[in-house]
């Protein structure tokens, strides 16, 4: 195993790892801005590193500073942890080339999953359910129009690059089409450097259900079931859980299929997530690839019993998987709520000096933080600073302990998202399991006008 890992990463992740790496004995090296010097998971580190100031362009996303710093340390490989570069294809082509292991996939396949339209080729060259729509990017707004009126409307315009909803909107009509296209396009092409787009027919009120993957150098693969992930706030998870209170069992075994048939065909390697959209027919079509750990991979180690970080440092130093698919089984019910510094009725980012941070306890309760009870929050990073997970026997018994810990949870001196959170888990669309993705617009934002 290896000696020294350097994690290019910050928050809750690098602590994260940090925890994996210590129970393994590997040392660990942090990498940090101006702004996180005072940041637990700098403390916690065996070593710490300064790699710029704190916007992420002059620290975090560059590349020569932490190769640099990998050099210094000593570090054998390089763990990207999600975000930032950790699906930068180019990043983990050049620590290869400086002689140091990539914690994830090979460059190529990060670059070809990196692109929505060269994945939604692959997925149905492999055989697994695609939306609906373009397999090239389109020209222009024309063109994107002629497209749409062979699909019929409502359609989804897709920036090819990049995530988290950016460059991406539903449009009903053609003027809607025209007055999106060029807003998305220039949007995609400032976060992405990629101003391709693209058009998939709209599901409607989809389930957003996921399946993780592993899979070693030596040909072998598993899937660790599935992930519902369908409340969202603009295109962006803030609940997650496993397994999803939808699907069927005979769904559930084809999507795991479906997921390790792409695996396979790609030649794939480490931790990966394949996502898919559900229809209420229980019919799935591929969404995206991400060739990275998950913010949500804790409930899938909640029900499954394995450290995804664990493995995903095993299969990068060449071991074997030592468990076979018929060896998994799902234990429980897990759900995580993603703690966000942020104003609940606006999503918008709240940054600022906490004051008070109180964290509930209890069998089953696990927390991911990335901050201590008198942090500063910038506004130079991610909005969310914690996650809360439960698991327990049943889902019911989950949502339970879930809303128990959330009365339980104090966050003072900047807003939060707690509010919201306490608020959909108990409504009665997400505890019957009926909750899709339009949940927070067809009943949490509708319920802010009644208050």
């Amino acid at each position: 195993m290896f000696s020294k890992l350097l994690i290019a990463n910050r928050g809750e992740i690098a602590s994260r790892i940090i925890r994996t790496c210590q129970r393994l004995n590997i040392r660990t090296v942090a990498v940090y801005s101006e702004a996180d010097q005072e940041a637990p998971f700098v403390k916690e580190a065996d070593e710490s590193y300064l790699i710029g100031k704190p916007r992420v362009n002059e620290s975090y996303l560059k590349i020569d500073n932490i190769i640099k710093a990998a050099k210094e340390t000593n570090a054998e490989a390089i763990h990207p942890g999600y975000g930032l570069l950790s699906e930068h294809a180019g990043f983990a082509k050049r620590v290869r080339e400086e002689g140091l292991t990539f914690v994830g996939p090979t460059s190529e396949l990060i670059a070809m999953m990196g692109d929505k339209i060269a994945a939604r080729q692959a997925m149905e060259m492999a055989g697994v359910p695609v939306v609906p729509g373009t397999m090239e990017a389109v020209a222009d707004v024309q063109e994107a129009n002629k497209v749409a009126e062979e699909f019929g409307y409502p359609v989804m315009l897709k920036a090819a690059a990049g995530g988290g909803g950016i460059g991406m909107q539903a449009v009903k009509t053609a003027e809607e089409l025209e007055k999106a296209f060029e807003g998305n396009q220039k949007r995609a092409q400032t976060f992405f450097g990629d101003g391709k787009m693209f058009i998939e027919k709209q599901i409607i009120n989809p389930r957003h259900i996921e399946i993780q993957v592993l899979a070693d150098e030596h040909g072998n693969a598993v899937h660790l079931f599935e992930r519902e992930c369908s409340i969202q706030r603009r295109h962006q998870k803030v609940i997650e859980e496993a397994p999803s209170p939808f699907l069927s069992e005979e769904t559930r075994r084809r999507m795991g299929e479906s997921a390790l048939k792409a695996v396979q065909k790609l030649r794939y390697t480490n931790a990966g997530t394949i996502e898919f959209l559900v229809d209420d027919q229980e019919n799935f079509y591929f969404l995206e690839m991400n060739t990275r750990l998950q913010v949500e991979h804790p409930v899938t180690e909640e029900i499954t019993g394995l450290d995804l970080v664990e493995q995903q440092l095993r299969i990068a130093f060449g071991e074997k998987l030592t468990y076979k698919q018929e060896d998994l089984l799902i234990q429980g019910h897990a759900i995580e709520a993603r703690i966000y510094a942020e104003d609940s009725n606006t999503f918008y980012p709240s940054p600022g000096q906490l004051t008070k941070l109180t964290l509930p306890k209890g069998d089953g309760v696990r927390h991911e933080v990335a901050v201590n009870a008198d942090s500063q929050v910038t506004p130079f990073y991610d909005p969310m600073i914690a996650k809360l997970v439960v698991h327990a026997d049943t889902r019911k018994e989950a949502i339970e302990k879930l809303t128990k810990a959330l009365h339980q949870y104090e966050i003072e001196g900047i807003k939060s998202n707690l509010t919201m959170l306490k608020r959909v888990v108990t409504h009665e669309q997400f505890t019957s399991g009926a909750a899709t993705t339009s949940f927070i617009e067809d009943y949490y934002l509708p319920s802010l006008t009644n208050q």
